[in-house]
Parts: C-alpha cells; structure tokens; sequence
C-alpha cells in the first residue's frame, strides 16, 4: 500500500500564523507526550513511522511550500510538486501518475489518500492497514474511513452507510451528504451517518481507468503542462458521489479536523503562546502571539487573538472562519516564510509613484546552509550581515562578509548565501515586481 499526503493548504482559516507558505500544518503549536513542540505534519509522519507506513508514503504540495516541506519531513520522503492549486482531484490525479509512471507501482496495489490536518491516535493510522483486504474482499472500487459524530456539525461531509452492516469490518455506502445544515445533521445521526475523515483508498488501477475513461492524461508531464487550466475541483464531487460500489470502514477512537481556531485551541497546553496575558474571567480564550509585543486579554470570553508578522486576528472562536472569506477579497504578501536553509520575515514593503518597489527582510540562516545559487531578473538586492559570517558567491567571485559588512547584487547577477555560522542578514531589495516570483535557479555545489 502506498499514501499520499495531501499537503497544498492555502493558508487562510488560521491566519495570521498561516499564510500561501507557511500553511497550518507547519505550525509547531501541537505537543508531543514529551513535551515538544509538533506541526501537523510533523505529528502524521510520526505516526505513520509508529505503524510502518512511512516509508511508502509520498507527499503533494504546491511548488512554493516545497522547501519549508523539506525543512519538516526531511529528504526521504518523495515530493510530488503542484505549479499551480487546483484541488483534491487534480492532486489525487497527480499523485496517481507520479505511482503509475515514475515509481512504476504494480496497478494492482492499493493507494491511500489522506490529508494532514487530521489529528488522531495512533490506531487509526493502525486501521489503514486494512484497507487492501477491504477492498479485495467487498469488490468495492473505493473505501473510506468515517467516524461516529459527537454532535450534529455543519462543518464535515456526512457518510449514510446501507444498514445492516456487510460484517464488522465495513459498510457499503448508500449516500453522500457534503456539509449539510444543523438539523438535516441530526436527522443524518439518528440513520447512524459517519463524519467523512476525507480518507480515500482505491487500486491503482481504479483510478488510472477512471482518468482515461473521462478524458484526463495519465501522464504526469501531461498533466503539469495544463495544471494551469485545469478547474479547482474536490475528488469527492469528482470521484466518490459518482462511483459504485464504496464501502466505509468506521473508526471509534479520537479524531478531530484541526482546520478552525475552535477545534486546534482544544489542543493546546497552554492558554497563553507567546508574550502576553489572558484574564481569568476570559473564558475559553487563547492567545497565539509571535510578535515581540505583550498583548493583554481582559475580561473578554471565549475568543482567539492570534497575532504574527502577517497580521492580527481577534475574532469569537465560532466565527474565526470568516476570515477565510475576507482574505480571499484582498491579495495578501506573507510576511514570514520558512525554507530549508532557515526562515524569513518582511519588516516593510512600499511602492513610489514611480511604481518602483522595495522591501526590507530579515534573513536567518542556520549554520553550514545556503540559499539555491540564483539570479533575479527584475531586482537588485543590497545584503548587509547583522551577526555570524557569511559567503557569497556572486558570478563565480567568493566574498566574505562577517556582521556590518554590506554587498550589493545587480538584477541579472548569479549569487547564492552560504552560512559559515549561524547568520542574521538584511536583505534591501528594489525593482519593479517584487511580490511575484523572480528566481531563477542553477544547479551547482559550493
């Protein structure tokens, strides 16, 4: 068995801390039973190593959230890198080209699908081990994993299986309802309706003749050249309402979708992260803050304040998802990014009336890592050196820098950054178009 992780998030419901490249499930705001900070991410590869799964699963994600991927997972797990977001299908067609073409996968074997803002024990990851007999015994095309509702919510996918039961192991499944409102919830309940985990299993052959028989390639260099134009679609409306026979397997333990304010503060130690204070008559309050200011919460319940170099969110926990909708009015620069050689944050952007732009960065960098070597078309880049030493290769030339030491690098200049120690740059840049992607890489060790 093979498993993908869907990794794509757009960064919108936990805003601030989230944005287009620091998405939700890197956010170390989770704990291990040690006591460590854990990401989402983070904690599924912990747990799919813990049953064995690990080594057979295969990560989706878009292109620009690749290196702070790398900077979570490691470099043994493969990454199969989206050019543009366009939903679960298109990432679940993707992914099942990649197994097919480049990894050579038997069409016989199965393919699970999981996405990674899940948070569980450990036995439901024990569960997917299940799923090849599943689908060998019940001849179903598909199989998915529901979970009994706590309450009625407008908030999950509902499963309504054929009852009675096939046997102790699974369900054939009699409908879908996506996202229904509270009371046709509870009506689902009372018919033993399953909340959908948005897992997915299915051979991979299911899934190639499915692509071909709908007109999709089954080649992954096909699919990149029109990932563009491709439509932002959810394999659920795509694949699962319209195929026969599924079957549901039911999984009894804990099982929360971390994608609100509401259920990841449920999961949090501490009331209080970072620099500031909540009252005690603040009920059901939390506070996420990363800036270097102390935010006080007085006498206000339940509530997140969520504060980063991106912004600050104070909003009732119940209607935090709003923001998703708000964000999506206004395009938004994140402030703070990670990659695999450190981290990033924006400390001030501008335009002139000239339409000339510039912004200010500081630049962390951890020892014995470097930037790609690169080169900007339409920018030009003034570095200066706060603390630690750095090499700059620029057009073959070493130069040396150690703290209050500046360079200056024209657009169209080949450089990369190496850090001799742990290093803290600013980075001044100016041109034309600095919001949009501008890089250019070459491959070479230095």
């Amino acid at each position: 068995m093979r498993i993908v992780l869907l990794c794509g998030g757009s960064g919108k419901r936990l805003w601030p801390l989230s944005n287009e490249i620091r998405s939700k499930v890197f956010l170390k705001l989770l704990k291990t039973e040690n006591g460590a900070s854990e990401s989402m991410i983070g904690r599924i590869c912990r747990q799919l190593d813990e049953v064995g799964l690990l080594q057979s699963t295969c990560i989706v994600t878009h292109q620009s959230q690749v290196e702070i991927t790398r900077n979570y997972v490691g470099e043994h797990i493969p990454i199969i890198e989206e050019p543009y977001k366009r939903g679960t299908f298109t990432a679940v067609a993707l992914a099942v080209c990649y197994h097919h073409e480049i990894m050579q996968v038997d069409p016989n074997e199965t393919i699970c699908i999981l996405p990674v803002d899940t948070y569980v024990d450990t036995d439901f990851f024990r569960l997917l081990h299940s799923f090849p007999v599943v689908l060998s015994h019940s001849k179903a095309a598909l199989a998915l994993l529901g979970t009994k509702p706590n309450q009625p919510s407008d908030q999950f996918g509902y499963i309504v299986p054929v009852l009675p039961k096939e046997n102790d192991e699974y369900a054939f499944v009699r409908q879908f309802i996506e996202k229904p409102n509270i009371l046709a919830a509870s009506q689902l309940i009372e018919h033993h309706a399953l909340w959908n985990c948005g897992v997915f299993a299915f051979n991979l052959a299911f899934m190639l003749r499915y692509l071909k028989d709908n007109g999709h390639p089954v080649k992954v260099a096909s699919w990149l050249a029109n990932y563009e134009n491709h439509a932002n679609l959810s394999f659920d409306r795509e694949v699962v309402e319209h195929t026969q026979p599924v079957v549901v397997m039911g999984y009894e333990g804990q099982w929360t979708d971390l994608g609100s304010w509401t259920s990841l503060s449920s999961h949090f130690e501490n009331r209080v992260i970072g620099s500031g204070r909540i009252s005690e008559d603040s009920v059901s309050s939390h506070l996420v803050n990363e800036l270097p200011y102390p935010i006080e919460i007085i006498s206000v319940p339940d509530i997140i304040v969520a504060a980063s170099s991106d912004g600050i969110l104070i909003a009732n926990k119940d209607k935090a998802n709003q923001i998703k909708d708000l964000l999506s009015q206004v395009p938004q620069l994140p402030m703070y990014g990670e990659k695999r050689w450190g981290s990033y944050q924006v400390l001030n952007y501008w335009k002139n009336d000239n339409g000339i732009e510039t912004m200010i960065k500081k630049v962390c960098l951890t020892k014995g890592t470097s930037t790609s070597y690169h080169l900007h078309l339409k920018r030009q880049e003034i570095v200066t050196v706060l603390s630690g030493s750095a090499e700059i290769l620029m057009e073959d030339k070493l130069y040396r820098l150690v703290a209050g030491e500046a360079l200056q690098i024209p657009a169209g200049i080949k450089h990369g950054i190496k850090a001799v120690t742990n290093l803290e740059l600013m980075e001044v840049l100016l041109g034309d178009e600095l919001v949009q992607e501008d890089t250019t890489r070459f491959t070479i060790n230095w």
